[in-house]
């Protein structure tokens, strides 16, 4: 499982005093690099080999301003040329948020998913999200 630690900004609270709902695809887009980087070490755009299918993220607590997220990062069912990335943000030692994301193995060239290799196969594997 991967870890990364967010510090929410005032700007990302709503008039509630929350963190904003729109606030987590993006934590979660940045805790995801480490994912990117087993597909594209270079992580630049030429060459980019994934394309996001689809996301969903079920709040499950509050959260807040001025204390830090963690971010856990793993994955779920692995397919041919898809894979789901989980990811849950945790504040105070209680899940905040739970996010399933689909990403496809994506050749831009000829606009059409590619199989993973079994080399990217196993790594991700290797950091199977267990609930």
């Amino acid at each position: 499982m991967f870890y990364h630690e967010v510090e929410p900004r005032f700007s990302d609270t709503d008039a509630l005093g929350h963190i904003n709902n729109t606030v987590y695809p993006v934590w979660f887009e940045q805790a995801r690099t480490p994912v990117f980087r087993i597909f594209h070490p270079s992580l630049t755009p030429a060459g980019w080999p994934l394309i996001l299918a689809r996301m969903e993220i079920d709040l499950k607590a509050q959260c807040y301003w001025a204390t830090p997220v963690e971010i856990r990062t793993g994955f779920g069912k692995i397919g041919n040329s898809s894979f789901e990335v989980i990811q849950e943000a945790w504040q105070d030692g209680a899940l905040v948020a739970r996010g399933v994301t689909v990403l496809i193995h994506f050749d831009y060239e000829t606009q059409k998913s590619v199989a993973v290799p079994d080399e990217i196969r196993s790594q991700l594997a290797a950091h199977n999200f267990e609930e």
